[in-house]
Formats: structure tokens, C-alpha cells, sequence
């Protein structure tokens, strides 16, 4: 059975394309949100393996809610690593990847084989 993957992005245009491109290289997309709030509910519910959560959302920040998932968190934003600084170690998430580098074969290392 594929890794499952929900993906926490206000940008509708970011949520489909990080769907196609994790369901292209073998993960099951089980779910997307546009909130802190939405992505906490869908996690509770859905109980995915990972979470591609954005840095800034409208009702929150990634880099502050990413240990209250109960699942692999990978942080994403148009920002870039050195922009967001230390608060990247500190977040409980296990790392980065700029949406420019979605489709890198980091966030595979991030997220675990599919």
C-alpha cells in the first residue's frame, strides 16, 4: 500500500499540482486542506503517513502547528530555507522543500519511499 499524503496549501493551483505530481510517483493523496484549522480535522480524520503543510496560511503558520500532526511533516513555501532561518529546526517538522522544488527528488527523501 502507497504512502498517504495530505497536503495543507490556501493556493487551490499548489494543491492540485502537488496532487498529480505525488500521485505520479506513487503516493496516495488522501486528502488537501487550506487551513491550519481544515489540515488539523482532515489529519484527525484521514490519519496520513505524511503531511506537505505551507509555511503561511490564513489562519496559522506551518512552521508552528507542524508537531501537532501525528505524521511525517514536510514543511513547503515560495520562501527559501535561509529566509525562514531557525525556526525551520525548531518546528518538529522533518524538513523542507520550496514549492520551486516540488518536484525534486528531496521531497522523497523527506517524505519516505512511496
Amino acid at each position: 500500500m502507497p504512502r498517504s499524503v495530505l497536503v495543507v496549501d490556501d493556493s487551490a493551483a499548489f494543491r492540485a499540482t502537488a496532487r498529480v505530481l505525488l500521485n505520479a510517483r506513487g503516493y496516495e493523496v488522501v486528502g488537501v486542506a487550506d487551513s491550519v484549522a481544515a489540515g488539523l480535522a482532515a489529519a484527525r480524520e484521514l490519519r496520513p503517513d505524511c503531511v506537505l503543510l505551507d509555511v503561511n496560511l490564513p489562519d496559522g503558520d506551518g512552521l508552528s502547528v507542524a508537531g501537532a500532526f501525528d505524521a511525517t511533516v514536510v514543511l513547503v513555501s515560495t520562501l527559501d530555507a535561509d529566509e525562514l532561518g531557525d525556526a525551520l529546526a525548531g518546528s518538529g517538522a522533518r524538513g523542507f522543500v520550496g514549492k520551486a522544488q516540488l518536484a525534486s527528488p528531496r521531497l522523497i527523501e523527506l517524505l519516505g519511499p512511496p
